[in-house]
């Protein structure tokens, strides 16, 4: 007779299922089985290179190979820092009482032995950008260190989530541009807005776990606004991205994949579910390929 397995977004089919302990759980605190959260950091610092005016093509495929990497390990040692912050939490959720840290399959100081490789590999990655993403770093550290406390003060985690996981925006366009200007903020308040609303889509997993044990999240805020609020989302990232398009003068390449974009992120608000948890997480990774199409109008519409 099969086990009937609870909701989980761990995943033990690829490789990270075949690796010998201790480094199958490193993989999985390193969240290296879903590289999900890693294409939702990297695309958006895409987006800020190729928007960045002036840069020269060559630098800017320089800068997006660099950003790769240094998505990877920074989203790994988020998550990281996260399960640190949540390990007591994470053992009530079902979702989540799997994960390394709170199944005890490691201990909290071979985290924090992976937390500081992984913070050495950033470093690594960041003194080889310009001198004004050295000084836009401490404050991504800082907002990587203070996420996880949000859900214990605040409402919104999931819009803290979105400022820090769309910092990659400001850091890729200030990397290609030698600075910040309003467009780079104006496109820093899209990304955030776009997070805000899928990492929404994606906490409506956890509503009844969060509930009983008092966690607060956006999700639950909303959860009987859902479609209108996944929608103003969505409906004010894309004003702001069409603004932004407007003032950096892209090509008319942009608007194709941003019109291809934009309507599969008003679908999902459309057809949202709140109480489905297994299609909220599909939904949530239909952001992935969004992503993708968005990084392509901004490469596009530069070129």
């Amino acid at each position: 007779m099969s086990e009937t397995r609870p909701h989980t977004d761990i995943s033990l089919t690829g490789w990270t299922g075949r690796l010998p302990e201790p480094w199958r759980s490193y993989a999985l605190l390193a969240r290296l089985d879903r590289p999900v959260g890693t294409w939702l950091l990297f695309l958006p610092g895409v987006w800020g290179l190729f928007l960045a005016p002036d840069a020269p093509l060559g630098l800017r495929i320089v800068y997006t190979a660099l950003f790769a990497f240094g998505s990877l390990v920074m989203r790994s040692a988020g998550c990281v820092v996260n399960d640190i912050w949540d390990r007591d939490i994470d053992a009530k959720v079902a979702r989540t009482a799997g994960r390394p840290l709170a199944s005890g399959a490691l201990s909290l100081k071979q985290g924090l032995k992976l937390l500081a490789f992984l913070l050495l590999c950033g470093l690594g990655v960041l003194v080889c950008l310009p001198r004004t993403c050295w000084l836009l770093a401490p404050f991504a550290l800082l907002l990587v260190a203070l996420y996880p406390a949000a859900k214990r003060v605040t409402w919104w985690p999931q819009l803290v989530m979105g400022f820090t996981f769309g910092f990659g925006a400001p850091m890729g366009y200030a990397a290609a541009g030698g600075g910040l200007d309003g467009n780079g903020a104006l496109l820093y308040g899209a990304v955030i807005l776009w997070q805000l609303g899928f990492d929404t889509i994606y906490g409506f997993q956890d509503m009844e776990d969060d509930a009983r044990i008092g966690v607060r999240s956006t999700s639950r805020l909303m959860e009987k606004r859902a479609q209108p609020f996944i929608a103003t989302c969505y409906s004010l990232m894309l004003l702001a991205l069409g603004l932004v398009a407007i003032h950096a003068h892209l090509h008319l390449g942009f608007w194709l994949f941003f019109l291809i974009a934009g309507s599969l992120l008003l679908q999902q608000a459309r057809t949202l579910n709140p109480y489905d948890a297994p299609n909220c997480l599909r939904q949530f990774k239909q952001n992935v390929p969004i992503g993708f199409l968005l990084a392509l109008a901004f490469i596009c519409g530069r070129l």
